[in-house]
């Protein structure tokens, strides 16, 4: 079976094909809000979803990191207005702390081709 790497780098690829599933990394993006930085990196998702061969309604698993949990609500409003209707995946989200102060959203999803 053939795994297919998608902008591959030194210590990671943005996203592995294997099988029959894409596996994306954590994805980061840099604005003022937590809203603004949830828009981008659900922009990035759907760039690298699409290069995979595959798009948002076919979400497995997100897994999602809050530097602060009190942004939950801010957060979800722009998760839903993003998410397939009907293709919400299995989904976590958590409180941790981001590799650097100004990252206050970090998005990892899986999806089937």
């Amino acid at each position: 079976m053939s795994i297919k790497r998608i902008e591959p780098g030194t210590r990671m690829s943005q996203a592995v094909v294997h099988g029959s599933v894409a596996y994306l990394a954590g994805q980061v993006a840099l604005g003022p809000s937590v809203t603004e930085q949830t828009k981008s990196v659900l922009t990035q998702i759907d760039t690298l979803l699409a290069a995979a061969g595959t798009d948002k309604s076919k979400l497995l698993t997100a897994t999602i990191y809050l530097a602060d949990i009190s942004t939950f609500a801010e957060m979800n409003a722009a998760w839903d207005a993003w998410v397939a209707p009907g293709g919400a995946p299995a989904r976590a989200t958590v409180e941790a702390a981001l590799a650097t102060p100004d990252y206050k959203v970090e998005i990892v999803v899986t999806a089937a081709l």
